[in-house]
C-alpha cells in the first residue's frame, strides 16, 4: 500500500475538477465518468513515480486529455448524433440564468468537433497557455492556434450570443 501514499487524498482533491472538465470535453456524464475512472486507474498504476516527479496533477490531466483524444479518435468512424438548432432560452432569474447558460454553453460545445472542443476547454477553461495545450494533446503550436480560430469562428456562426454570454467583461472573445 506504501507505493499508493496520497493517491486518495489527490482524488479527493481533485476529482471534481478533472470531472468538471471531462464533461466539458464530452458533454455526456456518463463518458465524463468513464475518462476521468480510466485516467485514475492509470495514475494509480504509476502513482509511484508521478508521486516522485513533483505536482501530480500535470500527468494525470494529460492522462485525462489523451484519453478523451483515444475515445474520439475511435468514435469518429461511427456516425454522430445531429443536434439541432439552439433553443430559445427565456431568462427569468438567477438560477434560470445560470441553467440557461450552462445549457447554451453545452450545446455549442457539442457542435463543435472534439479536437476544437478540447483545445477551447484547455485555453479558456483550465487557462493554458498555447504551449501546454500543445504538450497535452500531443500537437504543435500552430494546430492549437489554428484549431482555436476555427472552433471560435464556427460558435460566431452557430451560436453567436455565446462568446459574449461567458467573456468576463461581457465583451466577445477576441479573434
Amino acid at each position: 500500500m506504501d507505493g499508493y501514499a496520497g493517491f486518495a487524498e489527490y482524488v479527493a482533491g481533485h476529482r471534481a475538477g478533472l470531472s468538471r472538465a471531462a464533461y466539458l470535453l464530452t458533454g455526456d456524464v456518463h463518458a465524463a465518468e468513464d475518462i476521468v475512472q480510466d485516467a485514475l486507474v492509470t495514475a494509480a498504476s504509476r502513482w509511484r513515480r508521478i508521486r516522485e516527479g513533483g505536482d501530480p496533477d500535470p500527468y494525470v490531466r494529460r492522462i485525462l486529455y489523451t484519453r478523451h483524444i483515444d475515445r474520439w479518435r475511435r468514435l469518429r468512424r461511427t456516425p454522430g448524433i445531429p443536434v439541432g438548432d439552439l433553443p430559445e432560452i427565456e431568462r427569468a432569474g438567477d438560477h434560470a440564468d445560470d441553467a440557461a447558460r450552462r445549457l447554451t454553453l453545452r450545446i455549442a460545445l457539442m457542435r463543435l468537433t472534439p479536437k476544437q472542443r478540447a483545445v477551447l476547454v484547455l485555453r479558456y477553461f483550465e487557462d493554458l497557455t498555447e504551449v501546454e495545450t500543445a504538450d497535452i494533446l500531443d500537437c504543435s503550436v500552430g494546430t492549437v492556434k489554428s484549431q482555436t480560430r476555427h472552433a471560435l469562428e464556427r460558435l460566431r456562426v452557430l451560436a453567436p450570443d455565446i462568446l459574449t454570454t461567458f467573456s468576463p467583461s461581457g465583451d466577445e472573445v477576441p479573434r
